[in-house]
């Protein structure tokens, strides 16, 4: 793929976009178009943005992206790509501009001529912007002019307006847009850097020598509030990023890159010394999170090469037991990018590819160019084979482990932990498991729960940090036996039997002291759920419970507060009141409160707090957690560092 390169000669005009449908009940049923109205959907709003003019440069019109976050709340993102078009709508009648801000399912995506792949494929992107934002302002510089029109929630104010014409010499084109989102339709307006800078990181990635830049105008330090992303690299340099805080076992990332046909395929890949596979796929810059025939035929590839490669030099001859497919994957960093011109996404968020003809070529590509660099690496290739060798061992020993808890659970009367104190309920979907922190906090959650639905598992101190462990050694840890035993579905990791169909409890619930320590388990236990139990984070049934952190009392009146900004104007409205003297209780343990206030505070359904686990970015997801968990001292110390400030407890 070669650097996006700025030409003027692709054919783009009105006739190139096809209206679908009407613009309709967006602003009705938001959830539908972007997913939801909380701070995903709001930053889903600069995506679909962004993604139109990486379209532009995926076609090779476009060499540089500028995003912008203005003070008054707005974003704003600037693209040199060939401007949307603005001559007359043959069959509307009115600017084709209009058209693909006002008209859900109308863009140049549907017409081959104008984009071979596109990422945004339903059309629905920024028609969908325009509708939840109280004013959205749209620029285009082409045909020698500079173009305007302004919207306010998706209505136009006026006509399209040719603002000037652009001088003879100046060739420049474009499209401008900047939208304010609409405070009636989302929970927050307001925008993460981190949480776009992440996004922006990623597609520059994706898009080798395609320039991204970021600019957030409310943060005072310039140089904080600015990042510019340009990867001649590429993926490569995607891998190298995500194995930063990791040891690779060889140098050189493998590289696989094939044009050929109507699906390019790329590859970038390394083994590390870590005992997790991180591999992270898109189609069409789309991230694939739940897989697909891509994902499918880059297995293939890398189990059917490596296994003939090693049994062909003798490194599996010493084995008494047969490899999977697990073994050749453990402490692999890999990003599989596909370019598919009519992709079929299905799957529960609709990103997973269904293409069946994408697996054979994506087999046959990496399958070929793997080959050849094990012949010309030997060296490097040794030390990858002894790396799955080890990794097979370690997994036969984990499957001795689990057999045995497996036989050791069938001569107990129920297979569950002795310490769990399960609820009568057999209804996964209404069914919770608290896992405690600690036996004092634990046998007061017991007292206080409702025994119907709400089953408890006290941990005894902190559980192993799986980051830095082998997965034998992880199943040996007391605690997460106990844990894998009481949910039922097996460990994602290493059981060829693994069935989420099998969980025992719809909601887990972290629920830990609001101090340090509590703190520091939380993030072991959400590590190892992240680690070994994805699925169950992916679906949406992990969540942390949020204690109290304060108590308010004035007289017979008390009020819990879990923030300590609410807690100081709580404190300050009373005293204010003069109704008395005001008490405050810091509560730092589970264990300070009696029964009644941990049902009242953290259990009752109809007053707890909760916060779901969700994860948005693979990628950011597992840097995070090497970066927290690992042995490499300096990025830990760097995150702290830049994050501190940010650390809150969202209630």
């Amino acid at each position: 793929m070669q650097p996006p390169e700025k030409t003027k000669a692709g054919l783009y005009g009105a006739s190139n976009i096809q209206v679908l449908e009407g613009l309709e009940a967006v602003r009705k049923r938001p959830s539908m178009y972007i997913g939801d109205v909380g701070i995903r959907g709001l930053h889903h709003l600069v995506y679909e943005v962004v993604d139109n003019s990486i379209d532009e440069a995926m076609a090779g019109y476009c060499s540089r992206i500028d995003v912008v976050i203005h003070e008054d709340g707005s974003v704003e993102v600037t693209d040199d790509g060939r401007g949307i078009p603005v001559d007359m709508h043959e069959k509307l009648g009115v600017p084709a501009l209009q058209v693909v801000m006002t008209t859900l399912h109308a863009g140049g995506k549907f017409d081959k001529d104008s984009y071979k792949v596109s990422g945004g494929l339903h059309g629905v992107g920024v028609s969908c912007v325009n509708a939840l934002a109280i004013r959205l302002v749209a620029e285009v510089k082409r045909d020698g002019a500079l173009w305007r029109q302004t919207y306010e929630r998706g209505i136009p104010t006026g006509p399209l307006e040719r603002v000037r014409d652009l001088d003879s010499s100046d060739e420049e084109t474009g499209t401008y847009v900047r939208f304010w989102p609409d405070p009636e339709i989302f929970k927050t307006t307001e925008f993460r850097l981190e949480t776009l800078a992440t996004r922006l990181r990623e597609l520059a990635y994706l898009n080798r020598g395609l320039t991204i830049a970021i600019d957030d105008k409310r943060e005072e330090d310039e140089e904080l509030g600015r990042e510019e992303f340009h990867f001649e690299g590429g993926i490569r340099e995607f891998v190298d990023f995500l194995d930063e805080t990791r040891d690779p076992i060889h140098g050189e990332v493998i590289y696989v890159e094939n044009e050929e046909g109507d699906v390019p395929v790329e590859l970038a890949m390394r083994y590390n010394d870590s005992y997790q596979e991180n591999v992270l796929t898109f189609v069409n810059n789309i991230n694939t999170h739940e897989g697909g025939t891509h994902v499918s035929g880059f297995r293939r590839a890398l189990t059917r090469t490596l296994k003939s490669y090693g049994e062909k030099n003798g490194h599996f001859k010493n084995l008494k037991f047969d490899l999977s497919g697990e073994d050749f994957r453990e402490g692999l960093t890999a990003v599989l990018s596909v370019k598919v011109p009519e992709p079929q996404f299905e799957g529960q968020t609709k990103t997973k590819l269904g293409n069946s003809e994408v697996q054979g070529i994506v087999e046959s590509a990496v399958g070929q160019a793997l080959s050849w660099w094990l012949e010309d690496h030997p060296n490097e290739a040794k030390a990858i084979l002894n790396k799955v060798v080890t990794s097979a061992q370690a997994r036969a020993a984990a499957r001795k482990a689990r057999e045995l808890v497996q036989r050791k659970n069938a001569f107990s009367s129920s297979g569950l932990p002795g310490k769990l104190a399960d609820c009568s309920s057999r209804k996964p979907e209404e069914s919770e498991l608290y896992l405690v922190e600690g036996d004092s906090a634990g046998g007061s959650a017991k007292q206080a729960r409702d025994r119907h639905f709400q089953a408890i598992l006290p941990l005894r101190g902190k559980i192993l940090n799986v980051e830095k462990a082998r997965l034998d050694r992880v199943l040996e840890n007391n605690e997460i036996k106990n844990i894998v035993t009481a949910l039922g579905t097996g460990i994602a990791t290493t059981d060829e039997d693994f069935d989420l169909e099998n969980l025992r409890y719809h909601r887990i619930i972290i629920m830990t002291d609001a101090d340090v320590d509590g703190a520091h388990i939380r993030t072991l236990l959400m590590t190892f759920l992240y680690r070994h139990l994805a699925p169950l984070v992916q679906q949406g049934h992990v969540y942390i419970g949020l204690p109290p952190l304060y108590k308010v009392s004035q007289g017979k009146t008390e009020e819990y507060i879990w923030t300590e900004d609410l807690m100081h104007e709580k404190v300050a409205e009373l005293r204010e009141s003069g109704r008395g003297k005001v008490s405050l209780q810091r509560y730092k343990g589970l264990g300070e409160m009696n029964p009644e206030q941990l049902w009242e505070t953290t259990m009752d359904p109809a007053t707890r707090r909760l916060q779901q686990v969700t994860i948005d970015d693979a990628a950011a997801a597992d840097k995070i957690f090497t970066t927290l968990m690992g042995d490499a001292v300096a990025p830990r110390r760097k995150f702290i560092e830049r994050n501190a400030k940010y650390a809150t407890i969202d209630a």
